[in-house]
């Protein structure tokens, strides 16, 4: 078995991201004030310096993207000329759904929309104003954005993967640039690393956030006390979970578990939907949709140079990119690996504007609710949530008919999202440290589980949800420009074959 593992490998990619992995978890557990220091200075630095650059380059994601998608490219199949999808268009949006949102969505859902109405980037909150603007940066947040960090990985590596007969890395994405040697050679090695390290950190930050909230799910279902240990625990029981689905595949683990999942998010939002206020829901959800393409530009390139937001942009929209950025490699690993047979224009088009629509309806039903329930003097919402961001999907519910039960469902709704995203990532990282190939060893997969789960948990442990920002800011960073050579790699690579 040790043989073949050492076989299966790429022992330079694995060492060096092994290796900088367990040396992360042995400083920040043996100097956790320190580890939580350094993560709060980088923080800072990188979110008030270098904004501006994130905004530029992600806006630029989406731009490269939908041209391409309507360019003379646009009909290439990712794949031999004629090959056939893997997976239905349901399985196959249900699954590049649950590995790209995931955790975050169910995470976010109330607590995002909450926090924009009660404290906005500018203007009075908790006022029908501060209403409209929360929604509108919710979905800019979480609209074609994200999935334009995704695409701009995933639509290469699908392309070299399947069309070239390139091993699955993103060190072949940028061969037609810098030549297959040097892909192969140091310069690939330390593309590829810099990948495991954004996945693993970028993981880790929604890892650490469903942790917290199925803690907070615990608590008010079952009266399990909110507290760090029980928070790793719960790491640790789900890490078991995820690294058993990644071993098991992506036809029996993740397709599965995805489109389960997919079930369970549209009972719980047809029940909030009808349960609660369904025409303001509606008005809301409309004239959100509305605002979110209106200011999309403004939005897309708002610096905040006056100082308007105080803090605001950097801890909300700066983060946000950079953490969509730092899930590129693994989630756009995934969907590579899952959108065989289709052509670059439906790659597009299905990864941009489906699950963002999605996002959207879940955002606009479970925080519309949430803010309509504020605006009417009915719950306390906003409270729960000044102790802990975590606690707000359950102080929504609580407002319902059955709410112990609609808890319930949540709580299973964000441990199958976290086991989705996370056997995702783990199944990514391994293919990236072995070598590129399909179907990587089992024995890999369980270390690279092991991994993400240990440092979700020595991140809450040392600085909770700065320490989580902090590790998908700094992930992220190098990892643009690498976004930028893959592309320009891309578009070089598609010219040589239609001239």
């Amino acid at each position: 078995m040790l043989k073949n593992f050492a076989e299966a490998i790429d022992k330079k990619v694995f060492i060096a991201g092994g290796l900088f992995c367990l040396l992360f978890l042995i400083w920040t557990v043996v100097a956790p004030d320190q580890a939580g220091a350094v993560f709060s200075k980088i923080l800072s630095v990188f979110s008030t310096n270098f904004g501006w650059l994130y905004l530029l380059i992600v806006s630029f994601f989406i731009v490269f993207l939908i041209a391409l998608a309507f360019s003379k490219f646009g009909k290439l199949i990712l794949g031999k000329d004629g090959d056939q999808p893997d997976y239905t268009r349901a399985s196959w949006f249900a699954m590049l759904f649950a590995a790209g949102m995931g955790i975050g969505l169910v995470f976010w859902s109330v607590a995002e929309p909450m926090s924009h109405y009660i404290s906005p980037p500018y203007g009075e909150g908790s006022t029908a104003e501060s209403a409209s603007l929360a929604m509108r940066y919710t979905f800019t947040h979480w609209g074609i954005h994200p999935w334009a960090c995704y695409g701009i990985i995933g639509l290469p590596l699908a392309y070299f993967q399947f069309r070239k007969d390139r091993p699955a890395l993103l060190s072949s994405c940028v061969e037609p640039l810098i030549g297959e040697k040097r892909a192969a050679g140091t310069i690939g090695s330390i593309i590829n690393v810099l990948a495991v390290f954004a996945t693993v950190f970028g993981v880790a930050t929604s890892l650490g956030l469903g942790a917290m909230q199925i803690n907070s799910g615990l608590h008010y279902v079952l009266g399990i006390p909110y507290s760090n240990p029980v928070v790793f625990g719960i790491i640790a029981v789900t890490t078991a979970l995820f690294v058993t689905s990644a071993v098991s595949g992506i036809d029996k683990g993740i397709r599965m578990l995805s489109n389960i999942n997919i079930v369970i998010m549209a009972i719980l939002l047809l029940f909030v939907f009808f349960a609660g206020s369904t025409l303001f829901v509606t008005n809301f959800f409309v004239d959100s949709l509305g605002q979110y393409f209106s200011h999309l530009i403004a939005a897309s390139f708002w610096t905040d140079p006056f100082g308007e937001s105080n803090g605001w942009l950097n801890g909300w929209t700066i983060f946000y990119w950079a953490w969509w950025i730092s899930w590129g490699p693994f989630v756009g690993g995934f969907i590579a690996r899952i959108s065989k047979g289709r052509t670059i224009r439906e790659f597009v088009i299905g990864t941009l504007a489906c699950p963002a629509l999605v996002c959207f309806i879940f955002m606009a039903i479970m925080g519309g609710n949430a803010i309509h329930f504020d605006l009417n003097g009915v719950g306390s919402i906003a409270d729960s949530m000044q102790n802990n961001l975590s606690y707000a999907l359950f102080s929504l519910l609580d407002l319902f008919p059955l709410a112990k039960l609609t808890s319930f469902v949540a709580i299973m709704l964000i441990v199958i999202f976290f086991v989705t995203s996370a056997d995702s990532s783990t199944f990514v990282c391994s293919m990236m440290t072995a070598k590129g190939v399909q179907n990587p060893p089992a024995s890999l997969k369980v270390f690279w589980g092991a991994i993400e789960g240990a440092v979700a948990a020595v991140l809450l442990y040392v600085g909770g949800l700065t320490a989580l920002q902090s590790a998908a800011i700094i992930a992220a960073f190098p990892l643009m420009f690498i976004c930028l050579a893959i592309a320009a790699a891309l578009v070089k690579a598609l010219r040589q074959e239609i001239t």
